[in-house]
């Protein structure tokens, strides 16, 4: 009598794990493909950056993106679209990098806002 619970237990266990194989199943291999992809890009990126920077500008850009990889990745972007629309002539050297990374930080700079607190004649000597 034992045997057969068993075997009716395996029997369903078996088939809730198919189906919840068919229903997530697909998922993982999707983002398998899709961390493939994102991998490829950031290779095509970075293969195309090693042929528009010199050696001195991809160092400055790779330290940068440790610190700053917002940054880096607004310059990456800059040098590619560059690149692309021809209007880099040659690769880009240190002083050019350097260039662009300070319009870029102008035209990011941080707004801060600054509080005052103002002290308020009232009645809050008598506490």
């Amino acid at each position: 009598f034992k045997m057969a619970d068993d075997d009716d237990l395996a029997a369903i266990r078996a088939k809730r794990l198919a189906e919840l194989e068919a229903q997530y199943g697909g998922k993982p291999q999707q983002a398998q493909k899709g961390e493939d992809d994102k991998r490829r890009q950031e290779e095509m990126k970075n293969t195309f950056l090693m042929q528009i920077l010199e050696q001195g500008a991809r160092a400055r850009l790779s330290s940068i993106s440790l610190v700053k990889p917002e940054k880096a990745r607004a310059v990456e972007n800059m040098l590619i679209q560059m690149a692309q629309s021809g209007q880099l002539q040659g690769k880009v050297g240190e002083a050019q990098l350097i260039a662009m990374l300070e319009k870029i930080s102008q035209s990011t700079q941080k707004t801060t806002v600054k509080f005052e607190r103002r002290k308020v004649d009232s009645d809050d000597e008598d506490f």
